[in-house]
Formats: C-alpha cells, structure tokens, sequence
C-alpha cells in the first residue's frame, strides 16, 4: 500500500488551498491535511506534527508549508519517503523582511489584519488570469476564518526560522521542487537553487501560476505531484 500524502498549507491557509489536489488524488491515495497553526517557531510547529503523523508518508508543503516540511525532513528523514516544496523558501529570514513583520503583527492585533493581507501580501500572490479574483477571494476567507491569533503566531515562526540548506543537502528521497513563474514571494531563482541542492531533485515551473499554483493552475499541480508519487523509491 502506498504511503499517506501529507499536505500542509502556507501561511493563513487551511485544507482549501489543496481542494483540487485532494478532489483528484483521494481517488487512489490517503490523503491528509494538517494544519500549520500552532506555535510560534517552526520546531514546536514540526515537532507537534510529527507525534500525529503516520509512521512514514510522503510530505508536500506549500510555502510556510514547505518551511514546516522541511523542518520535520530534517528532524525525522527516516519518516519521510518522499518530499514536495511548492513556492517556499529554505533560507532563514532577512532581518528587513523580520522587521517588516512587526508592523504587520500590529495592524493584526488592532483588527486589521484583513487589510494586511489585502494590501501588503495579495499583490505579490498571484499570476494575471479569469481566475484571479476568485482565488483571491477564497485567500482572504481563509485568512479570516483563522484569525489574528494565527497570523501573529505564524508571523513569529517565519521570523524566527531556521535555514534548511544542510537539510536539502542531505535529502536522499524522490524531491519535487515546484513553483509559479510569477510568484513574487517565492521567486523562480530560490526554487532553482533549492533544486540544485537536492541530489536528483525535479524542478518544476508552472508558466501560469503565481504564489499559489494549486488553485491557480490545478490540473498541472495535480499532475506533477502524480508523477513525483510514482518515483520510485532508488534513485539513480
């Protein structure tokens, strides 16, 4: 039987941002989604995941998704049997994008935290298309739906994270590397580079999509993600 998939979400998102990968793939795999909301360092974040988790899975994290990956990667690697990291970042953060957080964790804490991520983090999410505005409009229900409380806490985890690069390094399962060609946050160059540090790792970039390609551009999402679950296990 093949391993469980785990999906985790980027930053103020829930089980929605997977809704089509999980529609497609359920078919013929477990399929699980965990939350990435609680704590405020992505240690306690990966460390609490992992005492819930299955025995062995294969691990796909979007964006604060895939920072949370690759923390429980390099904690557990025996566990993971395989790895995707879509429109993430392996490096810690800048001192300038940490400072630029704290405005943020207060317009948040004063009720404004939808403002925050209708005016400072929804310009660089997406690539131009018909479906934009829907999207968008589902990013902002979920945003809400978690609440300030959350955006405070995950605000603090990607401040205080740690970088990941000796952990790509050393990652011997299947890896895709996956992204949009106009994701502002998370641009193309970071994904090449993280690409090349994991040994045999498949870079793969969506022409069409932005920061958050499994909405944007589902069917393609689905289909790599499909090819990289039937990797096999010994890499050549």
């Amino acid at each position: 039987m093949k391993d469980a998939l785990v999906l985790l979400p980027g930053m103020m998102c829930d089980a929605r941002l997977f809704g089509p990968q999980i529609a497609d793939l359920s078919a013929d795999t477990s399929v699980m989604v965990c939350p990435v909301t609680q704590g405020e360092r992505v240690e306690e974040i990966a460390s609490a995941l992992l005492d819930v988790l299955p025995k062995r899975f294969a691990l796909a994290g979007l964006s604060m998704g895939g920072i949370v990956a690759m923390e429980i990667l390099r904690r557990a690697p025996d566990r993971v049997s395989r790895i995707a990291l879509m429109d993430t970042n392996p490096l810690a953060e800048t001192p300038v994008v940490a400072a630029n957080r704290e405005p943020q964790i207060v317009k948040a804490r004063s009720g404004r935290m939808l403002e925050v991520m209708r005016d400072e983090m929804k310009p660089n999410y997406l690539a131009p298309g018909p479906y934009r505005s829907e999207v968008l409009e589902l990013v902002m229900d979920m945003a809400e739906r978690l609440g300030p409380e959350v955006f405070i806490r995950q605000s603090r985890a990607l401040q205080r994270r740690k970088d990941q690069q000796a952990t790509l390094r050393k990652c011997k399962v299947p890896a895709l590397v996956l992204c949009g060609a106009h994701d502002a946050l998370c641009p193309v160059k970071r994904h090449e580079f993280m690409a090349e540090l994991i040994p045999y790792a498949k870079l793969v970039v969506l022409e069409h999509a932005g920061h958050l390609p499994t909405l944007e551009q589902p069917d393609e999402t689905t289909a790599a993600l499909r090819e990289w679950l039937a990797q096999p296990y010994v890499l050549q």
